[in-house]
């Protein structure tokens, strides 16, 4: 069995996930999309917004500032010039994955057509016809929401002033119907998912691919490994939420067909697996903030692993408990992990908020802040903000906070 140095392994994850790549010289196009999407297979979609929603970084991790509108037309429209480029569905978590890998996973929503959650048989129980009210009125009027949907069925729903997962049932039987596939989402606006039936959201070829779950898994594995460079079977299975069942037999026959190469990686408790297309970059050289939920670094043992950087999602810890901050942004430098930043958008003032900055604790802070405020800056104007403003929490933020104070070439 080969054996592979930790570093050249972070290299080639690195290399796998496009970081070796240089950005455009000129203004990103769709076509640089594609080349992205190509790599890391899918954009983990979530619901905070409090520097900017999460489908949208890795592209500008990768590409630098780019028009998010190429997202938004890539993933909501649909024209002879320009087809739909992705499809919402549950692959990692809610997911933009390209439009060709939906049958992929049909094998999921045929699982989820009784349901993804337990709720759901209750809802059904309680309103036996709501699923075929629901489909009737989509069928009829068209992409909309589960609020759009209660309208046209004349649902009394009162005011509701409860947290964010108290669902109405219509909203619950649009998601199951969305889970199994026979709803597809269309768009949304302001983030609200708005539903129509998948025939009328997807191309006839897509939906009439039909491929065997244990195919599907195969090629689902085969994805993980291209995207990811070098991984585990557990590292393999996560980034499209398989069951270990699954992995280990897709893995062993993708290693017997030669797709797949077993290595010892240096440190590293278990085996790993190469993609036969992976290349080993000699060196890796730029700087990129990475949002919690990009494909480096949403598998946080990987990331410990493979970076020695230990990260955490805090968004739901306590404010008094938070050791990093709430929406921190790992800092990504000629391919280390070497710092982490909390950012938040403030549009009203037209500020990128640093609100903590730690450097980690083998890393030059001098080093780290000279690459740190460009990128800083670029992410400002991308998300069309004025100015960078650093509060001092944090080993680093007093000295981040003294160089972005500087003026521009100073």
């Amino acid at each position: 069995m080969r054996e592979m140095t930790a570093a050249a392994a972070r290299r080639t994850a690195l290399w796998a996930q496009g970081f070796a790549d240089r950005k455009p010289a000129g203004t990103p196009t769709r076509r640089h999309v594609r080349s992205v999407l190509d790599r890391v297979r899918l954009f983990q979609i979530d619901s905070v917004s409090v520097a900017v929603r999460a489908h949208y970084v890795p592209l500008f991790s990768r590409l630098g500032v780019y028009d998010r509108g190429l997202v938004d037309s890539a993933a909501w429209s649909h024209s002879a010039r320009a087809p739909r480029m992705l499809a919402e569905y549950w692959a990692h978590e809610a997911a933009f994955i390209p439009v060709e890998d939906w049958p992929l996973l049909r094998w999921r929503m045929h699982r989820y057509r009784h349901g993804r959650w337990s709720g759901e048989s209750r809802v059904l129980d309680r309103n036996p016809t709501l699923a075929a009210d629901v489909l009737d009125v989509i069928g009829a009027v068209g992409a909309c929401s589960a609020g759009d949907v209660e309208k046209h069925l004349e649902v009394d729903r009162p005011d509701r002033k409860g947290p964010w997962w108290d669902r109405s049932d219509t909203k619950v039987v649009c998601e199951q119907l969305f889970a199994s596939g026979a709803l597809a989402v269309d768009k949304r606006v302001a983030f609200t998912r708005h539903y129509d039936l998948t025939e009328r959201v997807l191309p006839e070829a897509v939906l009439a691919e039909n491929v065997s779950e244990e195919d599907a898994v195969r090629g689902l594995v085969q994805r993980s490994a291209r995207a990811l460079g070098v991984a585990t079977e557990p590292d393999l299975r996560d980034y499209y939420r398989l069951s270990p069942a699954q992995t280990a037999a897709a893995v062993e026959d993708l290693v017997e067909d030669g797709v797949l190469e077993r290595v010892g990686v240096r440190g590293w408790e278990a085996s790993a697996f190469v993609h036969r297309d992976v290349r080993v970059p000699r060196k890796v050289e730029g700087a990129a903030l990475l949002c919690p939920f990009d494909p480096l670094v949403f598998c946080r043992p990987r990331t410990e692993r493979v970076f020695d950087f230990r990260y955490r999602l805090e968004i739901y810890t306590p404010a008094h408990k938070r050791v990093h901050g709430y929406y921190v942004f790992p800092f990504l430098l000629n391919g280390e992990l070497v710092a982490r930043v909390d950012l938040k958008a403030d549009r009203a003032s037209g500020t990128l908020e640093v609100r903590s900055a730690f450097v980690e604790s083998d890393r030059s802070p001098g080093h780290v802040v000279e690459a740190l405020v460009p990128e800083l800056r670029r992410m400002a104007t991308w998300l069309g903000l004025n100015d960078v403003r650093v509060d001092d929490r944090g080993n680093l933020g007093a000295l981040l906070a003294a160089e972005a104070s500087r003026p521009r070439g100073e």
